[in-house]
């Protein structure tokens, strides 16, 4: 084999090779970077520019590359941990293959940056409420009564109510944002759904953290609500909720859930209500069962 067939075939094994990029969003995380003499960027904005170019590149070779939320502190704690030295390029290589596989990423598809970063900082947001609220649920223990696991009770009625939720709804493309306010950090879940070809298309991750959400104000009795926005070509949006109460879901009226989208959340002040949106009560979900009452 020659050299230069040995350089063809390096090259087209780069191609087959998926990389990861862990990347410091904003200017307070690079600035903890910079304690490492080994991290030789200067300022934040050149650096994006450079991981932007570098993005690019690698496209441009039929290279896929996922980027990764880098954060300073969990990257010390991990070479703690490791007893590895921070201010070592392989230590970093090391933590951002780690991330690869178990934090918050996003793959690059050309997006400019201006796009990534915002989508990145998303997924670390919905991945960290995910965690927190699968942890609060499953200290919860199970039943004094009937022994059953109060976490699992939940998720499982909690799917079963979305699931009516979105077979009840209008076709076209539904929003629907959870929050749950009575646990010590407020808790909010965002879920996306399509009709496609008589089938609802949603993102899994997205229906995990939801679900988790929507079961943590169930088993807790927290305060909260649900909210659903559908959209469809040719028809005005239809924008209803429901409010958390007791095991199960209490409809808004078409006058609280006016409010609740004409109201500034911050001063409280009127917003003047959109044009072409249908504020409504919400259908009916059907009886699926009594909820359990469970004792904690």
């Amino acid at each position: 084999m020659t050299h230069t067939d040995s350089m063809t075939m390096r090259r087209v094994l780069r191609r087959e090779i998926a990389g990861t990029i862990g990347l410091l969003t904003d200017e307070h995380d690079f600035r903890a970077m910079r304690r490492y003499r080994t991290f030789t960027f200067e300022d934040h904005r050149t650096y994006l520019q450079q991981v932007e170019a570098l993005l690019q590149t690698r496209a441009a070779q039929g290279t896929h590359t996922t980027v990764a939320l880098f954060d300073p502190q969990e990257y010390a704690d991990y070479c703690a941990d490791q007893g590895l030295d921070p201010d070592v390029p392989a230590s970093r290589s090391r933590f951002t293959a780690e991330l690869a596989a178990t934090g918050p990423t996003v793959p690059y598809e050309g997006q400019p940056l201006t796009d990534l970063v915002p989508a990145l900082v998303d997924e670390a947001v919905r991945q960290a409420t995910w965690d927190y609220a699968s942890a609060l649920l499953a200290r919860l223990g199970s039943c004094a009564t009937c022994g059953e696991d109060l976490g699992r009770s939940a998720f499982t009625r909690a799917s079963a109510l979305l699931l009516r939720i979105l077979d009840t709804a209008p076709p076209g493309h539904r929003h629907l944002v959870c929050s749950v306010s009575g646990t010590p950090e407020t808790l909010v879940a965002v879920l996306h759904a399509d009709d496609r070809d008589d089938a609802t298309e949603l993102d899994e991750a997205e229906a995990l953290e939801f679900t988790t959400v929507l079961a943590l104000g169930i088993a807790t009795r927290s305060p909260g609500g649900l909210v659903m926005r559908t959209s469809a070509p040719g028809t005005a949006d239809r924008v209803y909720g429901w409010r958390l109460r007791g095991d199960g879901l209490e409809p808004l009226t078409a006058g609280e859930v006016f409010d609740a989208y004409c109201t500034d959340v911050e001063s409280g002040d009127l917003i003047s209500p959109e044009s072409g949106v249908d504020y409504c009560e919400p259908p009916d979900l059907g009886d699926d069962g009594p909820a359990p009452h469970h004792q904690h």
